[in-house]
């Protein structure tokens, strides 16, 4: 899941985004109302998290902006404002969820997850490509039961690559998926990414190829 951050407190987007990196989300972050909209314009992402008291105006005011976008990705509003009357005009604002401060970094991630299951409801929990079982809920790889370690970018990459076997997921589509806009990527660093996961499917006999497709990027299909 790719995830956009807006939170103007230095200390809580650190804490915040470091948390959410290390459950595999790629997270972007911005401090401000216009930096979160010439963001939403230049990436694709799967859930805005969004700060209310921000120094440019009520976060709940980029929604609206969002949908005009057409950036359809839920929205969790974050703030210290908890009486009734504010969570009542998040939720009226279109926010898709409302945490109050402070709040559990478990239970962000778990709504995350919720919200972007709930995008999804038609597809499956799974993914089964040759020998090769993907499970999206869990984030696990398993050939024959036996789960498959993987670090963090090299599962990510598996896993769009996955969600539409036999097709071409385009280079900046699996870039996207798998760096944050302000992450520094060598020329090569997604092709030694995809070079390390052939390996290790091949290692463990999967049944799996990955190829490339000259000019447009990746495609993964079970061996012929």
């Amino acid at each position: 899941m790719r995830i956009l951050l807006i939170e103007d407190e230095p200390e809580m987007a650190s804490v915040l985004k470091t948390a959410l990196e290390r459950q595999d989300l790629v997270v972007d972050h911005v401090s401000t109302l216009a930096d979160a909209e010439a963001m939403a314009k230049l990436g694709t992402f799967d859930a805005v998290v969004l700060d209310r008291r921000l120094p440019d105006g009520d976060g709940l005011s980029l929604i609206p902006r969002l949908r005009a976008l057409h950036v359809d990705a839920p929205v969790i509003a974050l703030t210290a404002m908890s009486g009734l009357d504010d969570r009542v005009s998040g939720l009226n604002a279109g926010a898709d969820d409302y945490m109050v401060k402070p709040f559990a970094i478990e239970e962000l991630v778990a709504r995350l997850r919720a919200l972007h299951r709930r995008q999804f409801t038609v597809r499956a929990e799974q993914a089964v490509v040759g020998r090769l079982t993907y499970d999206f809920r869990h984030r696990e790889a398993l050939v024959e039961d036996q789960a498959l370690e993987l670090p963090r970018r090299e599962r990510l990459v598996l896993e769009t690559l996955i969600r539409r076997p036999g097709r071409a997921i385009m280079r900046s589509a699996l870039e996207e998926a798998v760096y944050a806009l302000d992450d520094e990527i060598g020329s090569n660093a997604l092709d030694a990414h995809i070079s390390r996961l052939r390996r290790k499917l091949d290692d463990v006999a999967a049944g799996i190829e990955i190829r490339a497709i000259r000019n447009i990027g990746y495609l993964l299909r079970a061996t012929p």
